[in-house]
This record gives C-alpha cells, sequence and structure tokens, in this order.
C-alpha cells in the first residue's frame, strides 16, 4: 500500500493527474508482471497495461471506497481487459516466451542457480493450471495480496478465493511431485 494512498486516491478521484500518475507509479509494476503472465508477451502486455491504466485513469472519478485496497480495483479492470483481449484476438500466446524474473519477487533475483530452475520448475508447471488458478496463484503469491483483496478483484467470495487456492495448491503439488 502506498503511503498516504486514501488522500492520493481521493485528490485522483477529483482529477488531480499528479495524484493518478503517483498511484500509476506504485501499482504499474504488479499490474504488468500480472497481465504479463496472463497473454505471454511482453507488447502485449505493455498495451494492456497502458490501456488498463487508461481505463482506470477514465473512470476513477467513479471510483468509491468500499474498504478494499485500491489495487483490487486496478485488478478487476486488468483482468477484465485480458479477456477482452482473449475475446478479440484468438490467437494463440504462450507463456514460454515470458521472462522467469518476471515471475520471482526482486529478492529472488539473488537467490542460487538452484533456486532460480526451482522458480522456473514451478513456473512451467503454474501454466499447466486452469486460468482461475493462475489468477490465484499470481495474486496470493506472487503480489502477496490477501485472501479479500482477491475475492474482491476476481468477483469472488473469501471462502470461493480459499477453496480455489487449495484446489490450485493441491493440484499445482501434483505437477510437481
Amino acid at each position: 500500500m502506498l503511503d498516504g494512498e486514501k488522500s492520493i486516491i481521493e485528490d485522483a478521484v477529483g482529477g488531480e493527474a499528479s495524484a493518478f500518475g503517483a498511484l500509476y507509479d506504485h501499482y504499474q509494476p504488479m499490474i504488468y508482471r500480472f497481465v504479463l503472465v496472463k497473454v505471454g508477451h511482453r507488447e502485449e502486455a505493455e498495451d494492456l497495461t497502458h490501456q488498463v491504466f487508461l481505463s482506470a485513469w477514465q473512470n476513477i472519478h467513479g471510483y468509491k471506497d468500499m474498504g478494499f485496497p485500491f489495487s483490487s480495483w486496478l485488478y478487476k479492470i486488468a483482468r477484465n481487459a485480458v479477456v477482452d483481449f482473449y475475446r478479440s484476438n484468438k490467437e494463440a500466446t504462450s507463456i514460454e516466451q515470458v521472462n522467469p524474473e518476471f515471475f520471482a519477487v526482486p529478492a529472488a533475483m539473488q537467490l542460487g542457480m538452484d533456486k532460480i530452475f526451482e522458480i522456473d520448475k514451478v513456473r512451467q508447471a503454474i501454466k499447466n493450471l486452469d486460468p482461475i488458478y493462475q489468477d490465484v496463484i499470481m495474486m496470493r503469491f506472487v503480489e502477496d495480496l490477501p485472501i479479500r483483496e482477491v475475492a474482491q478483484a476476481l468477483d469472488k467470495s473469501e471462502g470461493a478465493i480459499k477453496l480455489i487456492q487449495h484446489r490450485a495448491m493441491k493440484k499445482l503439488k501434483e505437477i510437481l511431485i
């Protein structure tokens, strides 16, 4: 969460571009990483991320704080953008072309080669999961979002997210063993 986020959001809702710019700077890497994993191509992920933030800027006046973090609103926009992308573009995309470092948190980049290979193995396993499982895994364990925020972003109940997470982890374990 961004320091002073509540007042920054209020300023952005009021039309202050610099406040929205601060939100963009803070949330863009997370949204980009989420979109990149979903579409598999850097250029498309950049375009979609741009569209997400453009849509957010165009609709910020309608944002209402409902007790959920601002990022859950952005993730919902991003998820819808990805769905629209696949509806309009039936061409197959491959997660194979995604650079493995996008799956790792920055601290993981200083790990040894054996850990990097493990991360790559997990990345390969994640691509075999259902899309909803991928979303939950990414949001919960890569972006470290709380269940409540994931539930809001995916329009599901917290109980449903817990169940999806459990099933995703079980399936991931089966793939990795």
